[in-house]
């Protein structure tokens, strides 16, 4: 994991000391954020006004153990107090904070869209690319192309308002990025837990900035109302019911964390709703009416990777582990890691119905690695019901 960009530490800037011209406005933050190349940006006091209610929700959710085994999720302090519950909690110098957003919404098919049988699915966001100075098209890292536009806000907040402290995360921070964004009117949670931007929709990424600067005291209040209204194609559409209630989510039954975070073999009841999707999943995105009017993004970082778009599931598993690391060098796919993803391929493989994949989830059926071999066996198991009901292909 990455480490965050710290700016020069030094002593906590007196906003009584400043001009108002170096206290943080919308207008302000927003114009430096979209010159540095995010779509949008919004700032938020801290503590924010529903920062003791996030907090409260956020400790039932980790406490609960509805966080699976990201423990990095559970750290605390000397204190015991959870260190993702409050920005404050591990930055007390924090006054303000800077939250930006990037879409990255494509032309490309949704997951819920008609497929080839051997088609795998990729998250949308882990398609990202860019094209390097040779022409050609290389994988893009949205937690590195987002974390250098972050530092080019600090720095220009630098020259306008001098030294403060300050702290740039993307997804590798302790700070819970969604609330912060709802907090700055970027938005609302929805059903599915996700931001939903009243123009960009959710595919978006989240980037923070935390400073010791203090936003302006006449910011007026910005909150989005909650849009969702009766609508539960999110929830509906869920194939593992992680969304077991609005605003609510099991990360133990979530298909992305399933997918990405979750190390080890994945609970047989489970693989059959996994469906085709080997890295990450969209469904709960695809599905939501807010995503149908959202523009496409245009940022030359992010673009679409087109081998990643419904990828075949024969030529994913054919790749070895150097094959493997030059594919996905720079990608966010490496995530999940190679003994991960060829596990995640297998599940797809039993939920395809292709009997093509018989002979490979034969020989990793036999494999060391108890994570594909369990996923092997259950597929192999899946082809071979099919197989007897008919559906041989």
């Amino acid at each position: 994991m990455k480490r965050p960009f710290s700016s020069v530490q030094s002593e906590t800037v007196n906003p009584a000391s400043l001009p108002t011209a170096s206290l943080l406005t919308r207008d302000r933050v927003r114009a430096l954020a979209i010159d540095a190349g995010f779509s949008e940006a919004g700032v938020v006091v801290l503590p924010h006004t529903n920062d003791e209610r996030d907090a409260e929700r956020f400790t039932h959710w980790i406490q609960s153990g509805r966080s699976g085994s990201m423990k990095y999720l559970a750290r605390t302090n000397a204190e015991q107090q959870l260190l993702r519950a409050r920005a404050v909690t591990p930055f007390p110098w924090a006054r303000s904070a800077i939250v930006c957003v990037t879409s990255y919404h494509s032309a490309q098919p949704k997951s819920t869209d008609q497929a080839p049988a051997n088609a795998g699915w990729i998250a949308r966001y882990a398609w990202s690319s860019r094209v390097d100075r040779d022409g050609k098209r290389i994988p893009s890292d949205y937690h590195k192309v987002l974390l250098k536009r972050l530092q080019a806000v600090e720095a220009r907040l630098h020259q306008e308002c001098g030294v403060f402290d300050a702290r740039a995360y993307v997804d590798t921070g302790p700070v819970v990025e969604r609330a912060l964004a709802t907090a700055a009117g970027l938005g609302w949670t929805a059903k599915n837990t996700c931001l939903i931007h009243p123009k960009l929709g959710s595919y978006v990424f989240l980037a923070v900035l935390l400073t010791s600067l203090d936003a302006a005291p006449d910011q007026p209040s910005l909150t989005v109302p909650d849009r969702c209204g009766s609508c539960r194609r999110c929830l509906e559409a869920c194939p593992t019911n992680a969304l077991d209630a609005p605003y609510q989510m099991d990360a133990t039954r979530c298909i992305s964390y399933l997918t990405i975070e979750h190390r080890g073999p994945i609970a047989p009841e489970l693989m059959e709703g996994i469906g085709r999707q080997v890295f990450g999943c969209d469904i709960c995105q695809d599905v939501c009416p807010w995503n149908r009017k959202a523009p496409i993004s245009a940022d030359p970082e992010l673009e679409p990777q087109p081998e990643l778009v419904n990828p075949a599931l024969g030529e994913l598993a054919a790749l070895d582990e150097q094959a493997y690391e030059h594919t996905f060098n720079g990608s966010p796919v490496r995530r999940a890691g190679f003994a991960g993803l060829r596990r995640n391929i297998a599940v797809a493989m039993g939920n395809s119905g292709e009997h093509r994949f018989t002979a490979k989830l034969r020989v990793w059926a036999e494999a060391a690695d108890e994570e594909l071999r369990a996923a092997a066996r259950w597929a192999l198991e899946c082809l071979e019901g099919r197989r007897n009901l008919g559906g041989n292909r």
